[in-house]
């Protein structure tokens, strides 16, 4: 059990990592919300919002691997892990969900348990879907808060986008951690034991790569204005706590992309950086089948090698 916690705790830091700078990032043409007060919100957030809901959670643990065992669970976090530090580290922040998703599934076609094709091409298709899905909902956002906001109004719609960013992150996306560390500990539900931990080494990860996955939305996709920030933040909230009403995990990370790169359609398509826009794209297609190919060729080996 050792190895599985400390695992889990690793896959925390790094979905901070990887997930938090990214959330963090399309406020920062408009610091209504500064870095610290945005991390300790969103920190709280991954506590106490799964006290409430934890569909999501049930999701990855009940539908997608079958009857998980944790050392099946293991190597496929560590596998998913791999893949999203790799990108990572290259200043391309890529989506954990996929990236776990693909790995649960190669590592269970790896040990031979049967996965559900049904429930997964499920997951994957509303998944890829959310990007596109926040592409859409932003515009409209964008255009509704311009009739009813000034400039000055706009940092508070901006309170209201992150809050809500908040709450869809950690009632989707963020319970991914959630299901590591119950499927690790043996435990059910969602105990206040194991959120605020999860919750806290979120919070360290988010602090450690904000400047690298922060830049790369806030900078690098997109020459944005304040409202398109605002509106991407508002569009991708809906997508994601729509997704998280029906169970289906998606990458909030994605949906903040795609509304990004919808409001800059929406003025005409020359704000987008699509050198970026398409490198980033790049890099989830390439996330689900590295993480199956990687979990399921260790998970095949270790079972052959056992007595």
């Amino acid at each position: 059990m050792i190895v599985e916690v400390a695992v889990a705790a690793a896959f925390a830091v790094v979905a901070g990592v990887n997930d938090g700078g990214a959330l963090l990032a399309t406020g920062h043409k408009l610091p209504t919300v500064r870095p610290a007060l945005g991390l300790a919100a969103l920190v709280a957030a991954n506590a106490l919002v799964p006290l409430l809901t934890h569909e999501v959670a049930g999701t990855f643990v009940r539908r997608l691997a079958g009857p998980a065992d944790p050392g099946t669970t293991t190597v496929a976090v560590i596998a998913a892990l791999a893949v999203v530090l790799t990108l990572t580290h290259h200043g391309r922040p890529t989506s954990l969900t996929l990236a776990v998703v693909g790995a649960l599934a190669g590592a269970a076609l790896g040990r031979g348990t049967p996965v559900d094709p049904g429930a997964l091409a499920l997951v994957l298709a509303v998944g890829l879907a959310a990007p596109f899905a926040g592409a859409l909902a932003a515009p409209a956002v964008s255009r509704l808060l311009t009739l009813v906001t000034t400039g000055r109004g706009l940092r508070h719609w901006h309170w209201a986008g992150f809050g809500l960013q908040c709450l869809a992150y950690a009632a989707n996306d963020g319970q991914k951690m959630l299901a590591v560390f119950t499927l690790a500990l043996g435990v059910q539900g969602a105990p206040p034991a194991v959120t605020l931990p999860a919750a806290v080494l979120f919070g360290a990860g988010a602090l450690y790569g904000m400047p690298r996955a922060g830049r790369t939305l806030a900078r690098e996709i997109i020459a944005s204005r304040p409202l398109h920030n605002v509106a991407a933040e508002l569009g991708s909230g809906v997508t994601v706590v729509g997704c998280a009403a029906a169970g289906m995990p998606v990458s909030m990370t994605q949906s903040v992309a795609g509304g990004l790169i919808g409001t800059g359609l929406a003025g005409g398509g020359g704000r987008v950086r699509w050198h970026a826009a398409v490198r980033i794209a790049l890099a989830w297609l390439l996330t689900l089948p590295a993480s199956a190919a990687v979990a399921g060729a260790a998970t095949f080996a270790l079972t052959a090698a056992a007595p």
